[in-house]
Parts: structure tokens; sequence; C-alpha cells
């Protein structure tokens, strides 16, 4: 009799044990493959290198961190197919992930109507403009890309330049932002061009840019290879104004790429890039320096600000599980929201309601290539 009184109590208890002991699974898709690989291969690495090592300090919220991540290839509807497994089979707590703006925009439905924290790897301001419930991001937007440029074109004494951009989602976006704000920072935009993500040649936009009157710097809205074909033939053609890049291509591996044709592009981008030539009074140092290293360790490849945009976003939403004391869904996205003062390797995160991204201006810093290396720009 007692023992038909107790097993219900023991079915329970165990049932409880069991539950608390499952693990905190975060879903991940990632553009590991594919045209965007440049993106999305250092972000999963760096979700597998920081789970594990959460996992060793003890995992979070005395759970062990189970990371579930699926090969997009930065295609959109491979992107919503994984998007919808996480959500209804996978049962994950939060999804990390959507290395380009294309993908994390053909999931931003389905993260919506589930009720799921998701925090973006890309770039659009279009992901955070206007808020979306359940969405947040962790790079700076193209639109505030822009304006870092504006600046720094402004301090050189540019005002006339050409713009040339792909056709991905984050390249169409950008170059929307720039000729948005191109007027208010006192910057013309005389020429406009384009080219196909399959293109292999843009020899012939740029030298409709180059024969274009009173152009004095050319701005490349892309990521990927685009932007690296773009310095090949901007020297090839002989161009000797000053040209930028978006911090879509913020990697080495872009001037790899690219080749001594690098030398002296400009370009936004996180502290990371230039981690240990920043001041030891910079408070962003410990981070990126961190952060670098452990990356380096591991891979023995460099580091890119793409894998530490994935490092912000785990951790961020690590820490919002921690401050919400669960991993119930509503309580980690009201964490999330919450979040003041987050040290990344982006910037300082402060968001708000009406901000889910965090980041303001002063996060951008601006790096030159020179001999074959990312500086700070002078």
């Amino acid at each position: 009799m007692l023992l038909r009184l107790l097993l219900p109590a023991l079915a329970a208890f165990a049932l409880g044990a069991a539950h608390a002991q499952a693990p905190i699974k975060i879903g991940a898709f990632l553009a590991v493959t594919g045209p965007a690989a440049s993106l999305g291969d250092p972000e999963q690495k760096t979700l597998e290198l920081y789970v594990e090592k959460l996992n060793k300090a003890g995992g979070v919220l005395g759970r062990k961190l189970e990371l579930v991540s699926y090969d997009s290839a930065g295609d959109a509807e491979k992107a919503r197919t994984f998007a919808k497994r996480l959500i209804e089979q996978d049962k994950v707590d939060v999804i990390v992930g959507g290395s380009t703006t294309g993908e994390t925009m053909a999931v931003v439905p389905l993260v919506e109507a589930a009720g799921m924290p998701f925090i973006s790897l890309a770039g659009a301001v279009v992901i955070t403009e206007p808020v979306k419930k359940w969405v947040f991001k962790t790079p700076h937007t193209d639109r505030m890309a822009c304006e870092r440029i504006f600046l720094d074109m402004r301090d050189r004494n540019i005002q006339r330049i050409g713009l040339i951009s792909g056709a991905g989602g984050f390249d169409k976006s950008m170059r929307g932002e720039c000729l948005k704000v191109a007027a208010a920072n006192r910057i013309e935009v005389v020429a406009d061009e384009t080219y196909g993500a399959g293109d292999s040649d843009m020899t012939a936009q740029l030298t409709k840019i180059r024969t274009t009157p009173g152009v004095q710097a050319v701005l490349n809205a892309g990521f990927g290879q685009g932007p690296a074909i773009v310095t090949k033939n901007f020297r090839q053609i002989g161009m000797t104004v000053p040209l930028y890049q978006s911090h879509g291509v913020a990697s080495k591996e872009y001037v790899k790429l690219s080749g001594d044709a690098a030398e002296g592009v400009r370009l936004p981008a996180a502290a990371l890039l230039v981690a240990e030539s920043l001041p030891d009074s910079d408070p962003q140092k410990k981070v990126v320096v961190g952060y670098k290293r452990d990356y380096e360790a591991r891979f023995k490849s460099e580091v890119s600000t793409f894998g530490g945009h994935a490092y912000d976003g785990l951790m961020l939403a690590v820490e919002a599980m921690k401050r919400a004391g669960s991993t119930d869904k509503a309580k980690v996205r009201d964490a999330l929201e919450a979040t003041r003062g987050y040290m990344g390797t982006a910037g300082v995160v402060n968001m708000t309601p009406h901000e889910h991204m965090g980041l303001d201006l002063t996060a951008f810093r601006m790096l030159e290539v020179r001999k074959g290396d990312w500086t700070p720009a002078k």
C-alpha cells in the first residue's frame, strides 16, 4: 500500500529531475557553405567553441547547452525549412543565426508567430526597423555603415561619389540606405551601378563610374566574393580615387581574395579586426582579444567580425536566460530587450523596446588595408 502511494510521487520527482537536467537547446541556421560561407563558417565554429566552453564551466542555470545547427547555404527557402524544424521538431529554446539578410527576413514571420526569441547575425536595418517583438540582431546596420563611411569621406573633403552594389538582400538594402542618408551627410551620388550575383567582371560598371565627371571616391555596397572582384577590376582599369567597402567584407578573407589590389581600401568594422592594437585603456580590448585568441588557438585560422557576431548572439542569449532565471521564451525575450551595458565584440549594447540592436555609431572603427592587413585608418 505504501509503495503504491509513493510510486506517483517518485515518478513525478523523476520527471522533474529529468526536466531539470534536460539541455538548453540553442538553435541555429547558418550559411556554412555556399556564397556566404565566409560569414557562416566562422559563425558555426564560434557557436561550437563557446557552447563547449560554457558547458565545461558548468552550463547555464545548472543545465548543459546543446547546439542544434543546420547549414542553410545562404538560401532563404532552406532557412525557412530549418527554422520551422528548429521550432516544431527540435523544440529549441532560442535561435541564434541567419548569416544573411535574405535568410533572416524569410524566417521572421515564423519566429514571430511561434513566439521564439531570435537573434539574427545579418546586417540590414530592415531586420529590426520597424521593431519586431521576437527579433533582435548583433551586427551594425547597413545604414550605420553608410553614415560612418560618409563621415570619413567628409573628413577627407570628398563630396561626389560613385556607388556600386551587388544583387543580394544586404547589398540592395545598403545601397538604399546610402542613397537615403547621402544628402543629409553632404554627399552627392553621381554614379550608381549594380552587378549580378554570378558576375565575374565588373569592369564595365566601374568604367562608367570612372568616366562620370567629378567622382572623388567609390563605395561598394556588398559582401561575399563580389567586392573582391570589384577591388581587382578597380585597380586594373587604373582608378586612383579612394575605394570604400562595406562591413560585409570585414575579414582577412576579403584581403586575401583581393590581393595587392586591396591596399588602401577603407571600411567601417568592429574593433575585433584590430583587437591587439587597441590601447589597454580601451574597455572593449579584453573582450575582443579574448575572443580572438580563443578562436585562433582552436581553429588555426584568423578571426573575422562575423564569428564575433555569433559570439555576441550566443552570449546575449545566455545572459538573458541568467537574468530571467529561466528558459521561458517570453521571459528570455523580455530580458533580451532589457539588455544594458553588454560589452561585446561589436561594441556596447543597450537595447530598449524601440531598439533591438542596441549599438550606436561609436561602435564602428574606420579601418584601412595596409601591407595586407587591417589597420586603424588615419
